[in-house]
């Protein structure tokens, strides 16, 4: 069974970079798709991107151009690059894999 476990948040300056991962143990075999979720004080839980198997990427029209997901299959770790970063973009992140969750990580990002 797949446990995941993210990493990187953390409290940044309006246009500044962070990077997120998503370490996943056990076997990817069989995942389909790995995901970031979102969700901001007071708010509803948002999708932000997704990267299936194939490795074709998607993304929330709000992070598109500023947001990466990519993957390390080697090392069973999900990534989410975050540039350009914007105070709406505080909220804890989530990574998923398929219906496993992982239990989030904090990114705050002051004006």
């Amino acid at each position: 069974q797949v446990q995941l476990v993210e990493s990187g948040g953390g409290s940044v300056q309006a246009g500044g970079s962070l990077r997120l991962s998503c370490a996943a143990s056990g076997s990817a075999f069989g995942v389909q798709t790995m995901a970031w979720y979102r969700q901001g004080p007071g708010k509803q839980r948002e999708w932000v991107a997704s990267i299936i198997s194939s490795g074709f990427t998607l993304y929330t029209s709000s992070v598109r151009g500023r947001f990466t997901i990519s993957r390390d299959n080697a090392k069973n770790t999900l990534y989410l690059q975050m540039n350009s970063l914007k105070p709406e973009d505080t909220a804890i992140y989530y990574c998923t894999a398929d219906t496993i969750w992982g239990r989030g990580t904090q990114v705050t990002v002051s004006s």
